[in-house]
């Protein structure tokens, strides 16, 4: 796509997602017009005009993106749900606040549009979890889930109230080879590739027939990039689009993963994220994102599988 004058501002870019689509909105506009930031400088983004900036800072967003002309914001810094429950009044904190930095500098017209991801934390075990629709009973049991429940229903109201053009996807685990997790109760699915790698061992957090919808990185980036470019009257939901990839338990993905290695071993050993878990849905209905702008997957579980192991291997970065 040839660069139509987008600068695009990245709030937390060094995390799983971060890294990924500062790689991905790069190629479409250009590193000089893609701005990551974070709490640490990291050598990833040596392309790109990077800022060191806590999230929570109003001010710094504020000079950044003036200092920069943005006019696009991927906001994705949180604390997610297994630390947040850790860590409950700080994940709060930072997930709540620095939304509402974001959605009142695009109120006040500084920026055009918003990303701010949701998550499948949004629903909670009141919620059918075979299939759970677009719309549903939501009362989450983590801070994480309530933070970002809470959340897409503001990023409905800039958008009734403000004309603000916020848009939101609820990702499900998100499974990719090019960064590490970032403490969520799907990195099982992140950590298996790499023990089964170098112990042919893996011993699970989860139990084995804990069924939960996953995804991988590659279909998470580009319907991130696709929600974002779809044209404002298709996106007609602003609160946040479920989206689904596949469903799998742990003793699905091992015995997937015992084709490519077969003297693989899982042992099961639930700990506090079996509960999270329990409270997710293991199957998700994305109906409206495939009417409303196209949304197609492309990654089955045994693709997956193999795209994981052979990128793990093949870039040396088995931890």
């Amino acid at each position: 796509m040839a660069n139509t004058g987008e600068k695009v501002l990245i709030i937390g870019a060094g995390g799983q997602i971060g890294l990924e689509l500062t790689e991905n909105l790069s190629k479409i506009w250009g590193a000089s017009n893609v701005v990551p930031t974070d709490l640490k400088p990291t050598e990833s983004f040596k392309n790109n005009p990077f800022e060191q900036m806590d999230a929570l800072d109003k001010d710094a967003l504020f000079g950044i993106v003036k200092k920069h002309k943005i006019t696009q914001v991927y906001h994705l810094a949180a604390l997610l749900s297994a630390t947040g429950e850790q860590k409950p009044m700080s994940a709060w904190k930072l997930n709540m606040e620095s939304l509402f930095h974001v959605l009142d500098l695009a109120k006040e017209k500084y920026i055009k549009q918003v990303y701010w991801p949701s998550s499948i934390a949004v629903f909670g075990p009141t919620t059918p979890r075979e299939n759970t629709p677009q719309y549903t009973v939501m009362e989450p049991s983590t801070v994480y889930g309530i933070s970002k429940q809470a959340g897409e229903r503001w990023c409905e109201w800039y958008f009734q109230k403000h004309g603000v053009d916020a848009r939101s996807l609820r990702y499900p685990g998100l499974i990719g080879w090019k960064s590490a997790p970032g403490g969520g109760t799907t990195d099982y699915a992140v950590h298996i590739f790499h023990e089964a790698l170098k112990t042919a061992s893996y011993e699970c957090f989860l139990s084995e027939n804990t069924t939960l919808p996953m995804m991988h990185m590659e279909d998470a980036i580009r319907a991130t990039i696709e929600i974002m470019q779809a044209p404002a009257e298709k996106v007609k939901i602003r609160g946040s689009y479920n989206l689904s990839g596949i469903s799998f338990s742990p003793k699905e993905i091992a015995n997937e993963i015992k084709k490519h290695i077969p003297e693989f071993k899982i042992s099961y050993k639930p700990d506090f994220r079996q509960a999270i878990a329990d409270s997710w849905p293991k199957s998700i209905d994305d109906s409206r994102a495939r009417e409303d702008w196209g949304w197609k997957v492309k990654y089955d579980l045994p693709k997956l599988v193999e795209n994981m192991l052979v990128n793990l291997k093949e870039h040396n970065l088995v931890k």
